[in-house]
């Protein structure tokens, strides 16, 4: 909910207060509120597949990753190939009916493009984001890795309430852990820890156990 020192006009109303060192704070419930009205135009569209998720940000990839495959979107992790959307002759093409942003200015591209094919765009909006073409946007903070894999992970639990797959009753059993960005030299370092603890250690002595 933390936001930036900047903030664009059209934020205004999801901006609850601004801190004495001059960060934004982000209001919520507004917030959830937003994430409940993404859900039910996802919910609304009948084939997941029409759905595309897109993160050019490293710290939204493993989220988009996770998400497609709990609620069975389409995701673009990574690099935006322009004219995805609107240049037919390229194998990427795609023809979706809703596109999920996780950041309006480093994704501008694929807004862009979703404008010029009518294609609605959900977006997480830090308090400096730019609204223009972006149709739903979820105030969140959207630079931090933990924000938006707790983002992510909301969004697609209840997705999953409400189209029945899961109770609501019930607690979510995928850890919010696994939408977190993962730093490959620290899962490295910490894969050789791990097997240096499983590495099998010989007792004191069995070497020269006498063989009757």
């Amino acid at each position: 909910h933390i936001g930036t020192t900047n903030s664009d006009f059209k934020m205004k109303d999801y901006i609850w207060k601004r801190r004495p060192d001059g960060l934004h704070i982000l209001n919520l419930g507004k917030t959830w509120e937003k994430l409940v009205l993404a859900a039910r135009i996802i919910t609304a569209i009948e084939n997941p597949q029409d759905v595309v998720c897109i993160s050019a940000r490293p710290y939204g990839q493993r989220a988009v990753l996770k998400f497609s495959q709990y609620t069975g979107s389409q995701c673009i992790a990574g690099r935006f190939t322009p004219g995805t959307f609107t240049n037919q002759i390229t194998k990427q093409f795609k023809e979706p009916r809703l596109l999920i942003i996780t950041d309006p200015r480093v994704d501008a591209q694929a807004i862009k493009e979703a404008s010029y094919v009518n294609i609605p765009v959900i977006s997480f909006c830090d308090s400096d984001s730019p609204l223009e073409f972006i149709d739903c946007a979820i105030p969140g903070n959207n630079k931090a890795k933990l924000s938006i894999g707790l983002l992510y992970w909301l969004l697609a639990r209840e997705v999953l309430r409400m189209r029945g797959t899961i109770d609501r009753n019930v607690a979510w059993d995928v850890p919010v852990d696994l939408f977190f960005y993962r730093d490959p030299d620290e899962v490295e370092k910490a894969e050789e820890v791990q097997a240096a603890y499983d590495e099998p250690t010989t007792s004191w002595g069995a070497s020269d156990a006498v063989v009757e």
